[in-house]
């Protein structure tokens, strides 16, 4: 048996969370019959722990970069941080 909300993990993160704020102004608007309320709801916590994981991934690729003093930026875990890009985002 698939997942239910298995197809959540092919979304962006932008996709994710505007389905989300979708999903929250239905439920706010209390106009759903409880089945639906609570399919949704669950819906919902599901897109809520995808993009959480989108921004801790994003978060962890971001404490990786580092910028030097002279503007170059070079990724922590390349070997000796050789991956150098300069002040203007080239490779160098």
């Amino acid at each position: 048996m698939p997942e239910p909300h298995a197809d959540i993990a092919r979304l962006s993160f932008e996709d994710a969370l505007a389905e989300l704020e979708r999903i929250v102004r239905g439920l706010e608007g209390g106009q759903q019959k409880l089945d639906d309320a609570i399919t949704a709801y669950e819906r919902g916590a599901a897109l809520r722990r995808h993009c959480e994981t989108k921004l801790a991934e994003a978060e962890t690729r971001m404490a990786a970069i580092v910028v030097a003093q002279d503007g170059s930026v070079s990724l922590h875990d390349e070997p000796g941080g050789q991956a150098a890009f300069g002040a203007q985002g080239g490779a160098r």
